[in-house]
This record gives structure tokens, sequence and C-alpha cells, in this order.
């Protein structure tokens, strides 16, 4: 009987042995939400600015409501997203403000993030049949803002975008929405037009 009692046993932990075998008991990874995207379509913008441009149906244009605004600052919000991307208009002078200066604004904007960036690509924005003229610039990395850019006729217009989140820059965690905004951004841009 204390055989068969051993025998069962010893079964009993072979089992257990066996059937633990291939079970990984480490952490389990991050994980973040799913995120639904909308279809994309677009409408064109007419707000009695000396520009127009298509944005996506899921964003919404607003005003700019911050301290120092300028007729014809806009904010466009991807509110689904937590993003905004704020767009100041400028009208160029020659004397107060010029061409040279902005640009060097813009540039200056953009590679203020280069402790946190890990690459800043420039795309030259060049469509002479349209009259613009600009630089893209997409910044890598953990950065407060991913994407930026300028626009301008080199003569009366100048416009000047920049992309945030509304929360910890983790590029890992906004990578896709990242992607999906980026597309959106550039359709902006390619049907943008001075009036």
């Amino acid at each position: 009987m204390i055989n068969k009692t051993i025998y069962v046993l010893y079964f009993i932990i072979a089992l257990i042995l066996i059937s633990c075998q291939n079970e990984s008991y480490g952490p389990k990874p991050r994980g973040y939400h799913r995120i639904e995207f909308p279809q994309k379509s677009y409408h064109r913008i007419d707000n009695g600015c000396p520009f127009v441009f298509e944005i996506p149906d899921y964003s919404k244009l607003i005003n700019d409501s911050s301290e120092n605004t300028q007729p014809c600052w806009k904010n466009l919000d991807f509110s689904k997203f937590n993003a905004r991307l704020h767009l100041s208009y400028f009208q160029i002078d020659n004397k107060n403000i010029t061409l040279h200066q902005l640009t060097q604004d813009a540039w200056s904007f953009a590679f203020k993030h280069t402790s946190k960036a890990t690459a800043i690509d420039q795309s030259v924005i060049h469509n002479p049949v349209k009259n613009i003229y600009g630089i893209e610039y997409k910044i890598r990395g953990n950065t407060a803002s991913n994407i930026q850019f300028y626009l301008t006729d080199s003569v009366e217009h100048y416009i000047r975008g920049a992309l945030y989140f509304n929360e910890k820059p983790n590029l890992d965690s906004i990578q896709p929405v990242l992607k999906y905004i980026s597309d959106d951004l550039d359709h902006l841009i390619n049907t943008f037009a001075w009036k």
C-alpha cells in the first residue's frame, strides 16, 4: 500500500512539474490603450485670414486665447488625442518684422528641443506655383513638440505651426497618434494657399 501511495505521489509531483515547465512568471510589460483612429476626411477652412487650408474632420479650429494673441493666431485642436497645433500668423513689413527674424525664430524654437531630441529632420517646402516656401521640422525623441513648420510667400505673409501634446512627453505611447496626426499636418501644408 505504501508503494502505491509513493507512486501516486511521484506521479502527481511529475504532473505538476511538467505543467509548470513552459510558464514564465516575470513581470508583464506595460501596455497602452488601444487607439481608434477616425476615417480620414477633410474640410476647407476659410476664417477671414489671408490663408486657407484643409483640416481633418475630427479636429476643430479655434481662435488663440493666449495673453499676447494677434489677429489670425489660431489653434487646431485634436481633442480626441489631447493635442493642439498652434498657428501664429505674421504680416511681414520689413521694418518691425522681417522674414529673416521670423525664420531665425522658427529655427530657434525647433532647436530649443535639442537636449531631449534624438534627431531633428528638416524638410524644405517649395511650391512656386502656390507661392509657398518654408521648412518642416520633425523632432524625434521625448520632446514637448514633435512637429514644427513655417510657411511664407517670402514677401508679405508668414505662418508658423507647432504641435504639442498636453501630456508628459513619452514617444513610445504617442508614436501611433503622432504618425496619424503627422499625415494630417502634411495634408494641411499641401492644401495651404494664400488668398
